[in-house]
């Protein structure tokens, strides 16, 4: 339910109500009610459209919140952080994980990979994740360069599968290096 209501709408909602008991308010000749809601109603709606206008919804969570508490919470905790990030509103930026994937270079300005989906895995070895993405601007290639570092980038101990989805999308998957 939370995935549906952003903290930008709600702001937008409750600013356009208090706009509007206000002008209501203030047609009717209620001075005591309209001063009060459209002096704070147009800020916090002004407010909530510019949240609304840099949102970024939260990735699509595959794995209920519950099916692998357990397991998250005996794996590296990096990997729990990732999660909770990835599937949460942000604002202000072009796609989640954007720091990360700028220092790993596989970042363009203008048509940034984009996180769709995420998926929380148990594997044989242990927890891991999948995520897919739509490339953008960012070839195959260069994520396919950059797959041996990308397990070691989010937490040590994991190992990158990168799988070709065909199109414009791949998923990357985050293991746990193999017991020897």
């Amino acid at each position: 339910m939370k995935d549906y209501f952003s903290p930008g709408s709600l702001i937008t909602v409750a600013g356009g109500a208090l706009t509007v008991v206000g002008a209501i308010a203030y047609t009717t000749g209620s001075a005591n009610l309209s001063l009060p809601t459209i002096f704070y109603g147009i800020p916090i709606l002004l407010g909530g459209l510019a949240l609304k206008s840099s949102e970024l919804p939260p990735a699509m969570r595959i794995t209920p919140v519950e099916t692998l508490r357990s397991q998250r919470e005996a794996a590296d905790p990096e990997l729990g952080k990732l999660v909770n990030d990835v599937t949460r509103w942000r604002y202000g930026q072009k796609a989640h994980l954007e720091s990360s994937l700028e220092a790993l270079k596989l970042w363009d300005d203008d048509n940034p990979p984009q996180l769709e989906e995420i998926e929380e895995l148990d594997t044989q070895d242990g927890y891991g994740l999948r995520m897919r993405f739509q490339l953008g601007a960012v070839s195959l290639e260069r994520w396919t360069e950059r797959e041996a570092r990308l397990g070691r980038f989010f937490a040590k101990g994991l190992r990158a599968e990168i799988k070709d989805l065909g199109g414009d999308q791949l998923d990357l998957l985050l293991l746990p290096v193999q017991a020897t």
